[in-house]
């Protein structure tokens, strides 16, 4: 499958900001399921980007801004060819080991009641054990925008029992931990069944089995992702893959807008 990806964040500051630096995992990595027919990351008035990988394998572009602006626009998106592959993410470039992911951070830190639904899971076989993990923390959570936010933590959603894929993935994730199974968080875009257009970046997770590798649940869907999943970046939780991280200096306060369009290209002739 073609999709096309369209990602535009725009920050307006009521003073004007002097500098900025932002620091951008806004491009995909080709690997089995994943093919990058083009893409490009823009920012308008900034410098040209240095480009390099994160230590989990993330392309990333630093981008700085040196003069005076009220209004920073970063542009992200291309064409990404893609392939249903049952979940299973083959081929990507080698980065840290697995056992990396089984460090716990401040979004992730269990609790006993994380601890409890982890143990609950009774399959023994690994690959049961993560299926029935995905479903149950979705069981658990249900799906309500704005009650959680971006500092979320894993223990706090699960206690409330509401939130949004952010903290399906970090219960999954916390879970998957403390039955010593690695797990890390990812971003990306989700084609939409019903081709309306997508309000933001979609965030799933995957956990290590062996001898598969790699394996994508998309907790908050009940599904493993197939083609119609775009995949980003990766992290320990949410704020080690962050799509856009910076600093300015100036402007006292700042207003977000974020424009999301996944759609699926029908001209298949390249």
């Amino acid at each position: 499958m073609l999709i096309t990806v369209s990602h535009v964040t725009r920050y307006t500051y009521d003073e004007p900001v002097n500098y900025a630096v932002q620091s951008l995992r806004l491009t995909p990595a080709p690997f089995k399921g994943q093919r990058i027919v083009n893409w490009q990351v823009r920012v308008p008035g900034g410098a040209k980007s240095l480009q390099f990988k994160d230590g989990f394998g993330n392309a990333v572009d630093l981008v700085t801004l040196h003069v005076r602006h009220s209004e920073l626009v970063i542009e992200a998106g291309g064409t990404v060819e893609t392939g249903d592959c049952s979940g299973v993410v083959a081929g990507l470039a080698k980065s840290i080991p697995p056992r990396v992911f089984l460090k716990e951070t401040e979004q992730t830190r269990p609790d006993s009641a994380i601890r409890d639904l982890a143990q609950s899971v009774g399959e023994k076989n690994p690959l049961d054990k993560v299926h029935a993990l995905a479903g149950i923390v979705r069981d658990r959570i249900d799906y309500v925008a704005g009650i959680t936010d971006t500092h979320t933590g894993a223990a706090a959603a699960l206690a409330d029992g509401k939130g949004v894929c952010q903290d399906h993935a970090h219960v999954f994730i916390s879970a998957a931990r403390t039955l010593g199974i690695p797990a890390r968080y990812i971003t990306g875009y989700l084609l939409m069944d019903d081709g309306q257009p997508a309000d933001a970046h979609h965030a799933w997770a995957e956990a290590w089995i062996d001898p598969l590798g790699w394996v994508a649940f998309d907790i908050a869907n009940r599904v493993c992702p197939t083609d119609r999943y775009v995949r980003l970046a990766a992290g320990l939780d949410a704020g080690y893959a962050a799509p856009i991280i910076g600093s300015r200096r100036g402007g006292a306060s700042e207003k977000l807008e974020v424009s999301v369009a996944v759609q699926q290209q029908q001209n298949t002739q390249q």
